[in-house]
């Protein structure tokens, strides 16, 4: 593990910790009762994973569905890691087509200029209303998340998420949701986290996306490849 991934699990271990202690200063997406229906969309990039990895990731929600059947469980045309976030859930949407237009500029300008990168994912982390599998990455991410924030702030539709750490960003794929997390959905969490081996996974790809929370009611805007 290099000092870059330590600096990352650093800043994932304050989100932990600002999470148990009920200190969340950063951007969560609030639950409802149906989450196929709901109408609040976002404006957001994302990358979805390759078959080797959804496999693997549908081990683990399997699992999490035996303890807790009733809460939303992602499915495989659904999972998707976040790349960078434009305009948070919201009904109405806080972007206009014109909006959609100039981020699909800036991504057809940066994305093909960065290189392709790798997440090592490592755990699950349990947030308020959603379970996430976490990873490290390469320092890659970084430079392309600073990238597309600083051209998106230049055409006028800047990031409207609030985060705990600018500096150093991860990977992180949302596997289920839920109002509140049960004891025995913890321990199951704990006991597979404890038990997580996944080979280093390569990102070569981001879609610009509207969608709800669920990616249910997507529509893709564009893909782009890394070089």
């Amino acid at each position: 593990m290099d000092i870059h991934q330590k600096k990352q699990i650093d800043v994932i271990n304050q989100i932990e910790e600002r999470i148990n202690s009920n200190n969340i200063n950063f951007t969560t997406v609030p639950p409802v009762e149906d989450y196929v229906s709901d109408n609040r969309i976002c404006l957001t990039s994302v990358h979805f994973p390759k078959v080797n990895l959804l496999n693997q990731v549908s081990e683990i929600i399997a699992e999490l569905k035996k303890v807790e059947p009733n809460y939303y469980h992602y499915d495989n045309d659904s999972l998707h890691m976040t790349i960078k976030n434009i305009k948070v859930i919201n009904n109405p949407p806080l972007f206009s087509e014109d909006d959609i237009h100039k981020v699909k500029n800036v991504f057809s300008k940066i994305i093909p200029a960065h290189k392709k990168y790798k997440v090592f994912f490592y755990r699950l982390l349990l947030l308020p209303n959603n379970l996430a599998l976490i990873g490290t990455t390469e320092p890659e991410l970084d430079s392309i998340v600073n990238d597309l924030d600083e051209q998106l702030k230049k055409v006028g539709v800047p990031d409207d998420k609030s985060y705990l750490n600018t500096k150093y960003f991860f990977s992180n794929m949302t596997l289920t949701r839920f109002e509140f997390a049960s004891e025995k959905f913890k321990n199951k969490i704990r006991e597979l986290s404890d038990t997580l081996i996944f080979k280093p996974y390569e990102v070569d790809k981001v879609s610009l996306v509207t969608s709800n929370a669920v990616l249910k009611k997507k529509k893709i805007i564009d893909t782009w490849s890394f070089k």
